[in-house]
């Protein structure tokens, strides 16, 4: 198999190689054809001036013909071709190239006949006569006969050979130039492929540092080169957080895990009695890994292929204020209040799953609103779609983090502190708004934040109307 470089330039040379072949045969055609036309031409001009000129040599005082300069004429006609016999008004032969020098006749002829042949045109010896007319009056005739429909002379033939040959020189430097042009472009063009391919397959590797760096002041490779290195870069944050995934679930079963253990061994050793209060302890324990269980199943059914939506006529003004009135307890324990406000909104959806949505958004903004902190939930409604905008006042999240905040598991309180660590109603494990994103998505919205930290955060839920 060749390289790419190696097709790109083969594929420029062939195409100059043929453009050139084209371009010099047109052009040689072309040529010809017009350089024929003009020898005709020539040759009628030519003719017209040998029938002029004998025509003078006529003396109609004298009745009598310049012979001598009659004589010049055919023999310079004779050189260029032409053989001619001049008649007078009776008919007498006045002239008679042939007669005057029949071998050399003879050879014109030949000669004529054999270079038009080698030339590849066919034609003939054609005579044409020519009346002699000084005045209104004829004084004889002239025949003239010639290669027809056109000859070359020599000189006509050096001509078309030079050109011809200036037409392949140009080839040949048109090739050359075209080879390096090739050559320069298809390196231009294979580099940043090539390397691209290099980084894919250090990307199939693992290894998701490399990037492309500059640009190649080309339209689709700098496409290219930015797919990839935003897809090496997209897989390095997957990377770290399948890393950050794995610590997360391991931290969240060791510490129950753990004093489940302890607390079963020691009852098993009898240091301790199985008293009602450590059976509770236990139990509480074995509730919370399998509520963290039972939240990490939620989340894979909602983003599962196989999602079903129950869609149903729901009003999101409506669905949001019977959402909001779950949480008067929790408001009222710290001091926070609460509005709602916005368009009456209705559309289809899949309402247990837009609630679970409404309150994950609540619940965070309750959790990280201090006492005495504002809740704000407003409904707008337009042509296309509904929106959902939960804002507060509380702490915040930080700029570096947002892009993050939608991913599974993740918390941006590393402390991993179950209270109020979590970015979600899901119980701090960090799942909520992984669940709610997937819930959003299925029905064909998006859910956005805008935070600034210590100032509040706004997520704002789009959901598009069927």
């Amino acid at each position: 198999m060749r390289s790419l470089r190696a097709q790109l330039s083969l594929t420029i040379m062939l195409v100059a190689l043929v453009m050139v072949a084209l371009i010099s045969l047109l052009s040689n055609l072309f040529i010809n054809r017009r350089f024929e036309k003009y020898v005709m031409e020539q040759q009628e001009k030519k003719t017209s001036y040998i029938v002029d000129n004998i025509s003078l040599q006529y003396n109609e005082l004298t009745r009598t013909w310049n012979h001598d300069t009659v004589y010049t004429i055919g023999m310079y006609a004779l050189h260029d071709g032409y053989i001619i016999k001049v008649r007078d008004r009776e008919s007498d032969v006045v002239w008679d190239a042939e007669n005057h020098d029949m071998e050399q006749c003879r050879q014109l002829m030949e000669e004529i006949s054999w270079r038009m042949d080698q030339a590849g045109n066919t034609g003939a010896f054609v005579s044409a006569e020519y009346p002699l007319q000084q005045g209104s009056r004829t004084i004889g005739t002239v025949a003239i006969k010639y290669y027809g429909p056109f000859f070359l002379t020599e000189s006509d033939f050096s001509f078309l050979n030079a050109l011809n040959v200036i037409l392949l020189l140009i080839g040949v430097f048109s090739l050359l130039i075209s080879f390096v042009i090739g050559w320069v472009l298809a390196r231009r063009i294979a580099h940043p492929i090539t390397k691209t391919v290099e980084i894919a397959t250090q990307i199939s590797v693992g290894n998701y540092a490399l990037r492309f760096e500059g640009q190649t002041k080309t339209k689709e490779l700098d496409h290219l080169t930015s797919a990839i290195n935003n897809l090496s870069e997209a897989l390095e944050k997957q990377k770290q957080l399948r890393k950050q995934l794995t610590a997360d679930v391991a931290h969240e079963l060791r510490t129950p895990i753990a004093s489940l253990g302890s607390h079963l061994e020691i009852m098993i050793e009898g240091i301790w009695a199985p008293t009602p209060e450590r059976l509770q302890s236990c139990y509480e324990e074995t509730m919370r890994l399998g509520k963290m269980a039972a939240d990490l199943a939620r989340l894979e059914e909602s983003e599962s292929d196989n999602l079903v939506l129950e869609k149903t006529p729901v009003c999101l003004m409506e669905l949001a204020r019977t959402v909001c009135g779950n949480f008067a307890g929790e408001l009222a324990n710290k001091d926070l209040t609460l509005t709602i406000a916005g368009d009456e909104s209705p559309l289809n959806l899949d309402k247990d799953k837009i609630s679970g949505v409404i309150a994950n958004l609540i619940s965070n903004a309750v959790k990280y609103t201090p006492k005495g902190g504002h809740v704000k939930v407003s409904v707008r409604d337009t042509e296309r779609e509904s929106i959902l905008i939960v804002e507060d006042n509380g702490t915040g999240i930080p700029e570096e983090e947002q892009p993050f905040i939608f991913e599974r598991l993740y918390r941006a309180d590393k402390s991993r502190n179950r209270d109020t660590g979590g970015t979600g109603a899901s119980g701090g494990a960090g799942i909520g708004l992984a669940i709610a994103k997937s819930a959003v998505s299925a029905h064909g919205g998006t859910v956005t934040v805008q935070s600034r930290l210590n100032s509040g955060s706004r997520f704002i839920v789009t959901l598009p109307k069927e």
